[in-house]
């Protein structure tokens, strides 16, 4: 998707090189390193049961992370286009906070909603006491939330492109 930036939107393409490492690499070792160490026996992990199951780490990552960094992306890029560096120029009748906020707001919620379906799924889906390796859960959360650096970064600046066509 980075490649998908044209020349005349190289501060897009810069900002985004600038960040991305900034959002990715600290998401990926916090949620992969918390959890680890904060699961009491690694054998013995459970989706939604016990004191620290993986709903506690899982659900508030996929509602914060997507909205922060969809936020933050935001603001910078809306910054950028104001100032005149972008190479486009937003419509006149934008609402940069609540376009700002509604998107963010619709990327948290969403993923969050998304991610807890599928865990109740799973729940349902598995036997009554099966429980998960915390080893490979952490390995995965941090991997889901550099994921979703990447995707909360790159999308938001996609949708944001498409805005000045209106």
């Amino acid at each position: 998707m980075l490649e998908n930036l044209k020349s005349d939107d190289a501060v897009l393409k810069k900002l985004v090189q600038r960040n991305l490492p900034l959002y990715f690499i600290p998401n990926v070792i916090a949620n992969t390193i918390i959890p680890y160490f904060s699961f009491k026996n690694l054998n013995a992990v459970h989706l939604f049961k016990g004191e620290y199951c993986i709903a506690r780490f899982l659900l508030p990552m996929a509602l914060l992370l997507p909205f922060i960094i969809t936020f933050d992306i935001l603001k910078k890029t809306i910054a950028l286009s104001e100032d005149g560096k972008t190479g486009f120029v937003l419509p006149h009748n934008f609402t940069k906070n609540k376009f700002m906020f509604k998107m963010a707001g619709i990327n948290g919620i969403g993923t969050s909603s998304v991610i807890l379906v599928l865990m109740i799924l799973l729940q349902f889906s598995i036997p009554k006491d099966y429980s998960f390796n915390g080893e490979l859960l952490s390995v995965l959360l941090g991997l889901l939330a550099g994921t979703f650096s990447i995707v909360f970064t790159l999308w938001p600046i996609k949708k944001i492109k498409e805005l000045k066509g209106i």
